[in-house]
């Protein structure tokens, strides 16, 4: 849980002879994860691809292409196999679909065409004019656009180039026939127009009339749009009839490819292979169990070195490795013999590793924090040699952000939309997201009933603590009403409360992972930063100095404060009195938690110097949680105003507020008189029109403070465990886990 899958390095070594039937053995397991052999070896070079790796590559890129042209997804199919003349059948989908594509293309093509002349030829229908008197004019000239009339007349009576004209016009466009003047030359309307916002229409080349050549050009639109959609439908028939063998082949192929081409991470010599990989240590006898089954003895299996969990990657193995690397001779002569005697292994063994590559990550966690890991893996996924903290993001960002929304309705609805999520959508990643909504949405549950809030109303509260439990303590108030003040600035403390403890978990964590080496490491780099978080947080709630510190950090739970547990404060804890003759110093009192805050700033220069510009991160890292109260205040104060629109609502003389569900505005001056103000009447009670625009006000605005739910408590959670909390002991990194094989959905082997 808090470590990846336990991995184990292996060795598989054989004859040429038997290299396809490991792979295909291995590739069928679907559990090593193959090491890329460097060349480091002195004879020793990567293997070829398998005969027909090309082949089958060529046809892979085939099928491919296929499935983009018919835009063929991987819907449910049922399995099967392709048969004997796949090929032949593969050929002859291929032949016909390229056919359909090419022509679809053409059609394509010369329907933009047509909506291109359909689109140059519509301003001249407006007009009425026939093209033909458009053109071929000697001593006028014509121009036909879309402009301002009025600065079109201007620009044209105003040019000394044109002695008459004469505009016409239909809808936008403005046809423009203008004499030029003796001595005038060519383009006349154009130099008038200059600095006009004119945009010119070229004339179409033909003896039409506009109507008539639109026409034409609709019908030949409908023609080709017809054919286009006999085409489409043509293809949509072949993804109907062939979409399960092309995707039956195409795994098929990629099966063979993935085979053919593994040679190429293996180290071989011409007779001889080496093939490494990893692979979860809990399957070792697995694979040996099927490679034995597969070859017998004619392969010498052998764990190489079985990870341990160091975060600076140092692993420790289950025995001795034999050192340096064998020989091409000794591997060519142990082959020659494996030749002779195919019972008899190729090596006797003393296999060696010969890529020194990293384990790669395998998260092992239970089913309920397996949707976590994807938080995780947003950041970075976790190195094999530290811890996985996605356990500590299943206890604490659920209970981030219910302690934000706090509310009951929208609990409800995030778990409602959590488990369409994870119930509906075949994305791993979606789903998972769906697993996170609802852990966070039980959690909102939770905090809500503290809170006795349904979106933003107290009614549950008063029925569940009060009517039922009998309990005086809860529901909490979250501080938006005068009365409540106190709880607003007691959620403020509460959050840097979670601070300190989220803070001091990363520490601890952090020191766990230095003991391994050595305790004054651990002591330096992680125990310091512990004792200055803690220490200088206790000094700031001690009574020490308290006339300088802020009152409602002592009240908070005081017997009279919100959360009336009788704390008022740490004792002052003092050791002794500096003397007067110290500057600034002088006549103050020195405390237990300044020393050891003081101890831990010692260490963390003695363990790094330069770290030490950062020794007031503890205080800083700390007031980021603040976001929370401020987070859930807002919130909170959303769900009000949309309640405030719809119920109205009024301040009675204690300072609470009380929503209008059950009562007129009337009601306030009837019962208190002047002594309660009407905040406001609310629209349910101000007419049909009012309510019904109200419930329109309230659905929405309920719907928008859900989403942003999201976008506010949800983000912020997550910031503060990616920089907050993984920045004190997590670095990330780690190799995905890909198995050498292909999970078959498709086809039957």
């Amino acid at each position: 849980m808090l470590r990846p899958e336990r991995m184990s390095k292996v060795s598989v070594t054989g004859s040429k002879g038997v290299m396809p039937a490991v792979i295909e053995t291995i590739h069928d397991l679907n559990l090593v994860h193959l090491s890329d052999y460097d060349g480091t070896w002195e004879g020793f070079d990567n293997g070829n691809p398998i005969e027909g790796a090309e082949n089958a590559s060529e046809k892979l890129v085939t099928v491919r292409a296929l499935e983009s042209t018919l835009d063929l997804s991987e819907d449910d199919t049922a399995p099967g196999t392709i048969g004997d003349d796949w090929e032949e059948r593969l050929e002859e989908i291929r032949t016909r679909v390229n056919e359909l594509d090419d022509d679809r293309s053409a059609i394509r093509e010369q329907l933009r065409q047509v909506r291109e002349r359909i689109d140059r030829v519509a301003p001249f229908a407006e007009l009425g004019i026939d093209l033909d008197l458009l053109s071929g004019y000697d001593s006028v000239e014509v121009l036909v656009g879309e402009g301002p009339l009025g600065a079109v007349e201007d620009a044209l009576e105003a040019s000394d180039d044109i002695r008459a004209f004469e505009t016409f016009t239909g809808g936008d466009v403005v046809a423009i026939v203008a004499a030029p003047a003796e001595s005038a030359e060519a383009g006349v309307i154009d130099d008038a127009l200059v600095g006009v916002e004119f945009t010119r229409h070229q004339v179409p080349d033909t003896e039409k009339s506009p109507k008539a050549y639109v026409d034409e050009l609709e019908s030949r639109k409908r023609e080709l749009e017809s054919s286009l959609d006999e085409i489409d439908a043509e293809l949509e028939q072949i993804k109907g009839t062939e979409g399960s063998f092309l995707l039956r082949v195409e795994e098929e192929l990629t099966i063979e490819v993935q085979r053919a081409e593994a040679p190429l991470q293996f180290a071989t010599t011409n007779r001889a292979f080496i093939a490494e990989g990893w692979i979860p240590s809990d399957d070792y006898d697995a694979l040996v169990s099927s490679l034995n089954d597969a070859v017998g003895d004619s392969v010498e299996i052998e764990e190489l070195e079985r990870a341990d969990y160091d975060r600076h990657g140092v692993h420790s193995h289950t025995e001795d490795i034999q050192k340096g690397a064998p020989s091409a001779a000794e591997e060519d002569e142990s082959a020659a013999e494996a030749d002779e005697e195919p019972e008899k292994a190729v090596t006797d063994g003393g296999s060696v590793v010969t890529m020194g590559d990293e384990p790669p990550t395998v998260q092992d966690n239970p089913g309920s924090m397996k949707p976590f890991e994807l938080l995780v893996k947003a950041v970075s996924r976790p190195k094999y040699s530290e811890l996985d903290p996605t356990i500590f993001l299943f206890l604490t960002f659920p209970a981030f952000f219910g302690f934000m929304i706090g509310d009951v309705g929208y609990g409800i609805m995030y778990m409602a939309v959590g488990y369409y999520m994870a119930s509906r959508f075949d994305s791993e990643g979606i789903a998972s997201l769906g697993g996170v909504a609802i852990w966070a949405g039980a959690f909102t549950v939770l905090f809500g009933m503290i809170y006795g809030e349904i979106f933003g109303l107290h009614v549950l509260g008063e029925v569940l603590w009060h009517d039922l439990f009998h309990v005086d303590l809860l529901p909490l108030n979250k501080g938006l009403e005068p009365a409540a003040g106190d709880f607003a600035l007691g959620w403020m403390v509460i959050s840097v409360l979670a601070g300190i403890v989220h803070l001091n978990i990363g520490y601890i964590v952090d020191f766990y992972e230095n003991l391994s080496h050595g305790v004054k490491d651990a002591i330096t780099h992680s125990g310091s930063w512990i004792l200055m978080l803690n220490g200088i947080w206790i000094w700031i709630f001690s009574e020490h100095a308290k006339g300088q510190k802020p009152e409602f950090l002592f009240r908070t739970f005081g017997s009279d404060g919100p959360f009336p547990i009788g704390f008022n404060g740490f004792p002052e804890m003092g050791l002794f009195t500096f003397p007067d003759v110290i500057p600034l110093l002088g006549g103050s009192l020195f405390t237990l938690p300044l020393l050891v805050a003081l101890v831990g700033l010692v260490l963390l220069a003695i363990g790094d110097a330069v770290e030490v510009v950062e020794a007031l991160d503890v205080v800083v890292n700390v007031f980021s949680y603040t976001r929370m109260a401020a987070v859930l205040l807002a919130k909170a104060g959303m769900a009000f105003v949309v309640n405030l629109l719809f119920f109205g609502a009024y301040e009675d003389p204690h300072g609470e507020f009380h929503f209008l569900r059950n009562h007129e505005p009337s009601y306030v001056a009837e019962h208190y008189g002047g002594e309660a103000t009407v905040v406001f009447d609310g629209l349910m009670h101000s007419g049909t029109a009012a309510l019904l625009g109200g419930i329109v006000i309230l659905i929405v605005g309920h719907l928008l403070v859900l989403v942003l739910g999201v976008t506010s408590a949800g983000l912020q959670a997550v910031r503060l465990e990616y920089v907050e909390f993984f920045g004190k002991f997590y670095e990330g990194g780690g190799e995905n886990y890909e198995p050498f094989g292909h999970d078959r959905n498709h086809s039957e082997d």
